[in-house]
């Protein structure tokens, strides 16, 4: 089995074309929570590629991306208070690539 850590991916980026481009990237590592945070459960490898993906995206002295390591995806269950629609957790699931 593959070790995976649950991530919370939130950021601020400043130009809207930059935006898109960051939110298109992140759909293909994880579940969209909100409109700059998503949930994603990735292995060492995965979370590596992402940041380096994200760093190549990003324009460092006016954007700011946040991964929140939440720990071991198998053993962590996020308590989380959703008011308005409701929320999901990350579960396994396999990525065709």
């Amino acid at each position: 089995m593959i070790d995976e850590r649950l991530y919370i991916v939130a950021y601020d980026i400043s130009d809207p074309r930059r935006w898109r481009r960051v939110f298109k990237l992140m759909k293909g590592y994880g579940r969209w929570l909100q409109l700059s945070v998503f949930q994603c459960r990735l292995s060492a490898r995965r979370r590596a590629e992402m940041a380096r993906r994200l760093e190549e995206l990003i324009r460092a002295e006016a954007d700011h991306v946040l991964i929140l390591d939440l720990g071991p995806a198998d053993r962590v269950d996020p308590r989380v208070e959703s008011l308005g629609k409701s929320f999901e957790s990350v579960k396994r699931s396999a990525v065709v690539i």
